[in-house]
C-alpha cells in the first residue's frame, strides 16, 4: 500500500507541466486522481480529465462537482493551473492584468471555493497552491507574474488560517525556474537561446533549472499523510535561489 492509496485528488492545469508531473505522481503512489485542464483529453488512465476553466466560476464548480462525483469525495486540491507574463509596469496592458490576475489569483478561489465544501467532508484535507520564488524575490521582466504569485503567497497564509480548525491544511510551492514547455517557449523568442538558457540556470545556485518532478515530488509531500503537521507554509524549490549567497566564482 502506498501513502496515498484511499486519497482523492483533483489537480487543476494537470494536463501539462508540473500540473501533468503532478497528477502522474500522486496517481503512482495511490491517489485516485482527476484532473482539470482546458484541453484534459490526453490525460492517461486510470486519471480522469474533465474540461475547466479557472477564469470561469461556472465551469470550475461544475467539473469539481463531475469529479467529486465520479471520485466519491475528495482530500486534496492542487492549485497549479496558471499563466505566464513578461515585462516591466510599463509593458503589460490592464487588460492583461486584469486576464492574469484573474487565472492566477482568482483561480485559486475558484477552484478551491468549489473544493471546500468536500474537503471539510475528508478525514485528510490538504490544498496546494503553487507560487514560484517570483512571489518574494524580485525577478527582471517579471512585474505582472511576480504580482500574481505575491498575491498568491499571502492568500496560501490567509486560505491556511482560515481552515486550520476545519481540519484543512494549506502550503504552497515555490519553485524557481523550472524547465516547463512555457520556460522553452520564453527561451525560443530570445535572440540567443542557449546562452539565455545558462544565465537562468547559472543564477539559481545548484546551476541547473528545476524539474518538473522534483516541483511534484514537493507537492505530493505536502499534499500527504506525512506533513500533517504542516500548514501555512511555502515550500521552496529552487536550489537555493531564495535563501543562499553565494561568493562569485573565481575566475
Amino acid at each position: 500500500m502506498s501513502e496515498l492509496t484511499g486519497l482523492r485528488a483533483i489537480v487543476t492545469g494537470g494536463a501539462s507541466g508540473i500540473g501533468a508531473h503532478t497528477a502522474q505522481l500522486l496517481s503512482a503512489r495511490g491517489a485516485e486522481v482527476c484532473v482539470l485542464d482546458l484541453e484534459p483529453q490526453g490525460v492517461p488512465q486510470p486519471m480522469r480529465g474533465y474540461r475547466a476553466d479557472v477564469g470561469d466560476g461556472t465551469s470550475v464548480h461544475t467539473a469539481v462537482e463531475n469529479a467529486v462525483t465520479a471520485m466519491g469525495g475528495l482530500d486534496i486540491l492542487v492549485n497549479n493551473a496558471g499563466i505566464g507574463a513578461v515585462g516591466t509596469v510599463e509593458d503589460n496592458p490592464d487588460e492583461q492584468w486584469h486576464r492574469v490576475l484573474d487565472v492566477n489569483v482568482l483561480g485559486i478561489v475558484r477552484s478551491t471555493r468549489a473544493a471546500l465544501p468536500h474537503l471539510r467532508a475528508s478525514r485528510h484535507a490538504a490544498v496546494v497552491n503553487v507560487c514560484s520564488i517570483a512571489a518574494t524575490a524580485g525577478l527582471p521582466q517579471r512585474a505582472l507574474y511576480s504580482a500574481s504569485k505575491g498575491a498568491v503567497l499571502s492568500l496560501t497564509l490567509a486560505m491556511a488560517a482560515d481552515h486550520v480548525r476545519e481540519g484543512i491544511r494549506v502550503n504552497c510551492v515555490n519553485p524557481g525556474t523550472v524547465d516547463t514547455p512555457w520556460v522553452s517557449h520564453l527561451l525560443d523568442a530570445t535572440d540567443d537561446p542557449a546562452s539565455e538558457r545558462a544565465s537562468l540556470s547559472a543564477r539559481q545556485p545548484h546551476g541547473r533549472l528545476v524539474s518538473a518532478d522534483e516541483v511534484a515530488a514537493a507537492i505530493a509531500y505536502l499534499a500527504g499523510p506525512l506533513a500533517g503537521s504542516t500548514t501555512g507554509t511555502a515550500l521552496a524549490v529552487d536550489g537555493g535561489m531564495a535563501g543562499l549567497r553565494l561568493r562569485p566564482t573565481p575566475n
